[in-house]
């Protein structure tokens, strides 16, 4: 990066303050980890054998125990604080990276992927509330924005770590294997510096809590209900297809990990770069426009993935779906933050993430069915539908909606 470019980049997140940065700064190693995760139960492990079912059940049970404990691991960080919840999460990525590394067994990984589901559900319901608290109404977009470039170019580079795989095996003489399970205990190490550094960043950091967290009628609940209702249409279209992307290049194109794993860096590199004008964009049409604006153009890429003949077209169109799609991501979950009073913060992320996780990981196995039986364009149809609705939805219900938490 240039120095104008660096100065440019440092104007617009200028407003973020610096604990929000280096929380953000300290969670890409564990990124970097979970990103190489996710790419190795999608492309690898199809590679050693295992079926598009096994991999749509791992997805499943990952997604499962992230519903079973999202809601309870939401409450307590309103009642006890978020920092705890968000560092145990943390703590649990380094163990399921060195279980992975050390193991091929099939039951073990579906055990193993529900533990990396818990750890993630104390994560995420946790992170988008520390970061509002940390924030407020002015500089929140920017924060999110900030939060997920971040997230998704290091996540990035963990998708990108199997293109160098095969110049390590001709360097090393080693098999394919052998080198995929080294990279995961490497970086189960790397992993383990966000919790350590996490706990120093934070430890001086006093947190309100709550004496007591429950539901509650009102306001807050019902537009969060409303919110969150909406993410569980995307939810549950997404799962159908967007987990398993990389199968699908491989059983429809046979490309291997060493092209799907870079591709979707290429995609969380792209997202980044996209969701670096999302808080203009919204400045300049309103949140809600920009969401609708942003998705219902990806949904269009989306549906044209459908009809793709080879696997270079496929990779373009879905960088491109994924660059539009995920600016709004930044956008969505600081509107939520900002409808909802402070008190209820992190039973909120806890709602709206189980309500997306919980239909997507029931249709990512149906998904997985699909292409094991060689259907692989009827997942694209499915999921373009309830986008649409989902879209519309967003428009109708939120329009004349503003943050003011």
């Amino acid at each position: 990066m240039s120095d104008s470019q660096g100065g440019r980049f440092h104007g617009i997140f200028g407003k973020v303050p610096p604990r929000v940065k280096g929380l953000i700064y300290l969670t890409s190693f564990a990124s970097v980890g979970y990103g190489y995760l996710l790419v190795a139960i999608t492309a690898y492990l199809p590679e050693l054998g295992l079926s598009s079912g096994i991999v749509g059940l791992m997805l499943g049970v990952n997604g499962a125990s992230f519903v079973v404990s999202a809601i309870p691991l939401g409450m307590l960080s309103d009642r006890i604080g978020r920092k705890k919840i968000l560092i145990g999460g943390l703590v649990g990525i380094s163990p399921t990276l060195l279980i992975f590394g050390l193991t091929t067994d099939p039951m073990v990984l579906i055990i193993t992927a529900g533990i990396a589901g818990t750890a993630e559900g104390a994560f995420l319901t946790s992170w988008n509330a520390l970061i509002a608290d940390l924030t407020v109404v002015e500089n929140r977009d920017e924060a999110f924005s900030l939060s997920f470039i971040l997230g998704s170019a290091t996540m990035g580079l963990g998708f990108a770590l199997p293109f160098v795989f095969p110049w390590l095996e001709d360097l090393t003489g080693l098999d394919s294997y052998t080198v995929h399970s080294a990279a995961f205990i490497v970086l189960a190490v790397l992993s383990a510096i966000s919790p350590i550094a996490l706990w120093g960043l934070l430890k001086d950091y006093a947190e309100p809590r709550e004496n007591g967290v429950k539901f509650v009628k009102g306001k807050s609940m019902g537009l969060l209900l409303r919110f969150s209702s909406l993410s569980c249409l995307i939810g549950f279209g997404a799962g159908f297809i967007i987990p398993l992307i990389p199968t699908w290049l491989f059983l429809k194109f046979g490309v291997p990990d060493t092209f799907s794993g870079p591709l979707l860096a290429v995609a969380g590199i792209t997202i980044g770069l996209a969701a670096i004008g999302s808080a203009a964009l919204a400045r300049r049409v309103g949140t809600i426009r920009a969401v609708v604006l942003t998705q219902g153009l990806s949904t269009v890429f989306m549906f044209s993935l459908a009809f793709v003949p080879g696997a270079a077209l496929a990779g373009v169109l879905y960088v491109i779906r994924a660059a539009l799609m995920n600016m709004a991501g930044p956008l969505l979950d600081s509107f939520l933050m900002g409808i909802i009073s402070k008190e209820e913060r992190g039973l909120a992320s806890a709602v709206n993430s189980l309500v997306w996780r919980l239909p997507n990981s029931i249709t990512t196995f149906a998904g997985g069915m699909l292409l094991a039986a060689g259907i692989f364009d009827l997942p694209f149809y499915i999921a373009t539908v309830f986008y649409v609705v989902a879209v519309i939805l967003y428009y109708k219900m939120f329009k004349d909606v503003k943050p003011t938490n």
